[in-house]
């Protein structure tokens, strides 16, 4: 199983979407500053996260939420207004 996750940073008003086998060994890693992409927004809170039976469906759903390059996307997904299982099933 692999989770697509949305992380908000308070310190730089920004939402960071990725993907991983192990979410809170990520989130770990993404706070200590080991990920240069989200160094500078530490700290990241988690907002959401969707499960994926595959990586290559977390993959594709990370890159559907990555390409739409909208802010209100992400928000409806944290929401739970857009499902985003259905959009890239």
């Amino acid at each position: 199983m692999y989770d697509l996750y949305i992380l908000y940073s308070e310190r730089v008003d920004q939402y960071y979407v990725g993907h991983t086998k192990n979410l809170e060994e990520r989130l770990q890693r993404h706070n200590a500053g080991k990920s240069l992409s989200t160094k500078k927004g530490i700290p990241w809170k988690l907002k959401t996260s969707i499960t994926f039976e595959s990586r290559s469906r977390a993959m594709k759903a990370e890159k559907w939420v990555k390409n739409m390059k909208s802010r209100e996307v992400i928000e409806k997904l944290i929401s739970g207004e857009l499902d985003l299982k259905e959009i890239v099933y």
